[in-house]
């Protein structure tokens, strides 16, 4: 009954180099909650004070930007794919 989460390369060095974790279904909150008791110090990264998706990291639950769903409350069931996708700025 676990989802896998894909880590990005800028936060294996919270997760010891992993790139991808298991955690329960649940929310999106509850996903983060997992990460965060396996790899102390994610949510920060994830997360505002207020618990809301930091503006800078996007993420998808089978390939659909939860933004566009339920934001943190949007489901997730066993068998579900996680991205994290950190934000890319730059430019000329």
């Amino acid at each position: 009954m676990t989802a896998t989460v894909r880590i990005p390369t800028p936060l294996r060095g919270v997760t010891g180099g992993l790139d991808k974790a298991n955690v329960n279904e649940g929310s999106m909150k509850d996903v983060v909650e997992g990460l965060e008791q396996q790899f102390p110090g994610i949510k920060d990264r994830l997360c505002d004070d207020k618990g809301n998706l930091r503006s800078f990291v996007n993420v998808y639950v089978n390939g659909e930007d939860i933004r566009f769903m339920d934001d943190m409350d949007s489901a997730v069931k066993s068998g579900d794919e996680i991205s994290i996708v950190p934000a890319v700025a730059g430019g000329l």
